[in-house]
């Protein structure tokens, strides 16, 4: 195993720290995890052509490139919106 060292301001730290504790693991163990969760642009793609067949296939739905960047537009505006209330403050639209 390699070891790498990633400067985070303090406040990271401590967060990741704050949680890593709270689902009773390591700092090593939880950074682990959230890179094995975090897709590359690659396999996002992989996963959305994927998608687009299974769609097509069973349902005869052709997605658009259009259809595409509507829903992704949506799914950012989501994410941004749970981000916000998460923090206690307004999302940026």
């Amino acid at each position: 195993m390699t070891d790498v060292m990633i400067r985070v301001p303090a406040e990271v730290r401590d967060q990741l720290a704050a949680v890593a504790e709270a689902r009773g693991t390591s700092l090593r163990a939880l950074m682990q995890d959230i890179a094995a969760q975090t897709l590359t642009p690659e396999q996002i793609r992989e996963r959305a052509d994927r998608t687009r067949a299974l769609l097509a296939e069973r349902f005869g739905h052709h997605v658009s490139d259009e259809e595409s960047a509507e829903m992704r537009r949506k799914m950012r505006e989501a994410a941004a919106a749970h981000r916000a209330t998460s923090a206690g403050t307004e999302p940026n639209p």
